[in-house]
């Protein structure tokens, strides 16, 4: 969309962003660790009960409609391969192994996200050790990439319009578009922050550490994908027949390295799969949490001998049935309707941690509360500084 120079500088300007909103928040949750704390909580906490309901609800909102656009993304890359069978059958079957993961006991769940994690992790590592590799000519064909696709087509694209506009329109939409890898992840610090053992010591090393993945499997991930793949290759994300492919996939096609784009391409497919199946458990978790504090019909409290909230997790699981979306339309295109309802929510978040945090900040001012177990040096500048940026996203969105 925007070409590899504006891709970094799109995933380099929302780690920036999110540094505010991160600290923000883990000063919050250092504070006061609650069990069942989240951003909801601190809004009805620190602000207004109004905003701690509504919070609830956008939360619950979001991480339903992550289902679906997960779907998606599972489907999009399993079309690498362009499959015979029905675009319906797929869908039904990604969808199904979600929901049937999240009626097992949490325990089943907690073991398949190890498993899922542990695969992430080692395959971006993996991936990003092999991008330095192609990039210092060690492919079978043993040309030096360099940063050839940096100079063709060019490090930046136009996008929709021509010349300095065209330019700025695909920055800006990069940028918009970016978002959607990061979205939630500091809100889930908060989340999990209630439960770990000494939680003011250990959430401003959570932080910290959240900062170091940005910085190496996402800021650096996006500068080799920059490398491997040029931006006009057609099997990226442009909505014909096959394309979407991960550009992991397609840089290791480009080097002629036989079928480990296929394992890559594997890797992709069950990490979106995985992201899908973690969502659901957040929706149904979020809405069960909800009617618990009486902000939701008490249906959503009844639960299974182990644990599980069926109600709540059927709730949440309908709208997985919006992936059939793509039957009429191509994923491409199904995929963008879905981010930009994520984004969208995401930017509200981060705009009303934002305002809460400034709200915490005065408060423990006025009050002369000094036993604060973390706090960033460039707080509340940054969270101002966020503030403005998320505003300004959500706006241009």
């Amino acid at each position: 969309m925007g070409g590899p120079l504006f891709l970094l500088i799109s995933y380099i300007s929302i780690t920036l962003l999110l540094y505010g909103v991160a600290t923000a928040s883990g000063e919050m949750s250092a504070y006061l660790p609650v069990p069942g704390s989240s951003v909801a909580y601190y809004g009805q906490r620190f602000f207004s009960r109004s905003l701690g309901f509504t919070l609830g609800w956008v939360y619950w909102y979001i991480f339903s409609i992550t289902v679906p656009a997960e779907i998606t993304a599972t489907y999009i890359v399993i079309n690498y391969w362009s499959p015979p069978l029905h675009i319906a059958f797929w869908l039904t079957l990604i969808g199904a192994v979600m929901i049937a993961l999240n009626c097992f006991p949490v325990k089943v769940y907690g073991e398949a996200e190890f498993w899922f994690a542990s695969m992430k992790v080692f395959g971006i590592i993996g991936l990003l050790i092999l991008s330095v590799v192609l990039f210092f000519g060690g492919g079978p064909s043993h040309h030096f990439l360099w940063f050839s696709n940096w100079s063709n087509p060019g490090p930046v694209k136009e996008y929709i319009v021509t010349g300095d506009s065209g330019r700025l329109v695909a920055f800006v939409s990069t940028t918009t578009f970016s978002v959607f890898a990061f979205a939630f992840a500091p809100e889930l610090l908060v989340v999990t922050g209630g439960e770990m053992e000494s939680p003011r010591r250990n959430i401003p090393t959570a932080i910290r550490r959240y900062f170091y993945r940005l910085i190496t499997f996402y800021i650096l991930g996006a500068l080799a994908v920059g490398i491997i793949v040029s931006s006009n290759n057609p099997n990226l994300l442009s909505g014909g027949k096959g394309a979407g492919a991960s550009p992991w996939a397609i840089g290791i096609r480009e080097a002629g390295i036989k079928g480990l784009d296929s394992v890559v391409n594997v890797v992709i497919v069950l990490s979106a799969w995985s992201a899908g199946n973690s969502y659901l458990y957040l929706a149904s978790r979020a809405l069960y949490s909800m009617a618990l504090a009486g902000n939701a019909p008490k249906i959503f409290t009844r639960c299974t001998k182990s644990g599980v909230p069926y109600y709540a997790t059927a709730a949440s699981a309908s709208f997985s049935l919006l992936a059939y979306l793509n039957v009429a339309s191509t994923g491409a295109t199904v995929f963008n309707w879905f981010t930009n309802l994520i984004n969208t929510g995401a930017y509200q978040s981060w705009i009303c941690c934002c305002i809460i945090y400034f709200r915490y900040r005065k408060a423990s001012d006025a009050q002369g509360i000094t036993d604060i177990p973390f706090r960033s040096r460039f707080q509340p500048y940054s969270s101002m500084f966020s503030l403005f940026g998320f505003s300004l996203l959500l706006l241009i969105n």
